[in-house]
């Protein structure tokens, strides 16, 4: 047991050290202001890069794209039909539709969907 604990403490000595040494190397000390500029082309810029965006768009986005993801999970059940059990398949496929579109009011309830106030 003591070995056990002994080999394990000189292992994380080992790695603390090695994570210390390639900390130390890998500092950049050398700050250059073309270097921390925004890259247009070997132009300096026109303006900031650094532009704010608008969150409604991305809160519109990010919407679309679980809806986006939740169709392809709709399409496999119309190939599915004629294998599974008619009451399996329409019990499923309704629970899943319901809560696609419980989802979609509490979206629209909350004003998510609007993209102007």
């Amino acid at each position: 047991m003591l070995i056990m604990l002994s080999l394990s403490l000189i292992t994380l000595f080992i790695t603390f050290i090695i994570m210390l040494i390639a900390s130390t190397l890998s500092k950049k000390t050398i700050m250059d202001r073309e270097k921390n500029s925004p890259y247009e082309c070997g132009f300096d810029p026109q303006s900031s890069a650094r532009l704010p965006f608008s969150l409604r768009f991305f809160l519109i986005a990010v919407i679309f794209l679980i809806f986006d993801v939740e169709i392809t999970l709709l399409l496999p059940v119309a190939s599915i039909m004629n294998i599974t059990n008619i009451f399996s398949w329409l019990f499923t496929s309704t629970l899943f539709l319901i809560i696609l579109l419980l989802g979609l009011y509490y979206e629209w309830y909350q004003g998510a969907l609007e993209w102007s106030k």
